[in-house]
């Protein structure tokens, strides 16, 4: 590995250790180290002192001619086939494409000590494992919980957890049907990528912090936590609309949205864009047919299709017609100039909230887990307590 001293100013992507109380930087950074020796990595990283604000940092980069190999224009999908990785026979395998692409990054993910980068790589695989195996009924009014595991759900507590169940167990049985003897729950995509990263979370916990991962557990058995609230608490956003992220760079694990750009068919509940988990090798997560994951194209396509395929409901309100939309995309797959179109149409960046003009469906954003270990975990419950916005 090779190291050399930066200068005060812009901060390189990456991945950045930046200390906490009481940690040791030159240490921590050699426990980097030694993870990427352990990980047959460290021949193809580079480190780099960096300084801000009376503040040192030390960075880890894969080293440019190795990115240009294996991921030109920052495009993560064929990182694990350029490596010939094996990441569904080999977990390993798995962490080693979710460093990889983080290593990569255009921007920096920040740790304040190598166990939190542990921690967080591993939560990110239990997250990809986690994905792969849910398989749900989608539906965007009714949810269904087994009810051996969870109360009846309420508006004040959602679905909490019944006295003497465990939360990860009680998580698999809901998501994944080789452990509900193949009944499928009812879910929207929003609310089970929730499921998913929280089993990650929750088996990230267990290894690494099992006092938090007994919080997280009594949180589940007060009061569910939801939607913003979820997001806020456990998760961390990277990319922003005026700092966007390539649109083909992706880590194991992201949590993101693809919009609907379409304003008429984006008023059906449920369709105004599709929540997923990124589990690499170019893949994103159907929660809804099985072993039927997406790639780019398929999930643009699909989305692009949305608005050829709603309808008013007997209810009155507008609906999206899956086995139209299933058609569609099937005629769109056989023809390439068709899907050149439509890519062309939806390989754009979103749009703000509120705003349909020219946009496509890509998000300049992806979620990851906030650091968990103890002494450095971000995580504090609030309990009962209802967020004002709920209450």
């Amino acid at each position: 590995m090779s190291e050399a001293h930066g200068h005060a100013g812009a901060l390189s992507g990456g991945i950045r250790l930046q200390g906490g109380a009481g940690l040791d930087l030159d240490a921590e950074s050699g426990a980097v180290r030694a993870y990427l020796a352990e990980m047959g990595l460290d021949r193809h990283v580079t480190e780099q002192r960096e300084a801000r604000d009376g503040r040192e940092f030390v960075a880890f980069r894969l080293r440019e001619d190795q990115a240009r190999l294996w991921a030109p224009d920052f495009d993560t999908f064929g990182l694990a086939g350029a490596l010939g990785l094996d990441t569904h026979g080999k977990p390993a395998d798995l962490e080693r494409e979710i460093l990889l692409a983080m290593l990569l990054g255009p921007q920096a993910f920040p740790y304040p000590s190598c166990a939190e980068l542990r921690c967080s790589v591993r939560v990110r695989r239990h997250t990809v494992e986690a994905a792969r195996k849910t398989l749900l009924a989608f539906d965007t009014e009714e949810a269904e919980r087994p009810m051996d595991c969870w109360q009846e759900y309420t508006e004040q507590r959602g679905f909490t957890l019944r006295p003497g169940q465990a939360l990860i167990p009680a998580l698999e049985k809901t998501t994944q049907p080789e452990c509900s003897g193949g009944k499928l729950y009812s879910f929207s995509c929003y609310r089970a990528t929730e499921y998913v990263v929280l089993l990650g979370i929750a088996r990230g916990l267990a290894e690494f912090n099992p006092p938090l991962l007994a919080e997280l557990q009594r949180q589940w058995e007060t009061r569910a936590i939801l939607a913003i609230e979820f997001q806020d608490l456990f998760l961390r956003e990277y990319g922003t609309l005026e700092q966007p992220l390539p649109f083909r760079y992706y880590v194991p694990g992201d949590r993101l949205w693809f919009r609907n750009p379409d304003e008429p068919s984006s008023n059906a509940e449920g369709y105004e864009g599709s929540w997923v988990v990124y589990l690499g090798e170019g893949l994103f997560s159907n929660f809804w047919k099985p072993r039927q994951h997406y790639t780019f194209t398929d999930k643009c396509v699909e989305i692009f299709h949305w608005r050829n395929a709603t309808y008013m409901g007997a209810d009155g309100k507008l609906k999206v017609d899956e086995d139209v939309v299933d058609a569609r995309v099937a005629q769109s797959l056989r023809d390439p100039r068709e899907v050149a179109a439509i890519l062309q149409r939806m390989l754009r960046l979103r749009e703000p909230f509120g705003v349909y003009r020219d946009g496509g469906c890509v998000d300049a954003s992806r979620e990851y887990v906030r650091c968990l270990c103890p002494g450095t975990a971000e995580l504090v419950f609030p309990g009962a307590v209802m967020p004002m916005e709920a209450a």
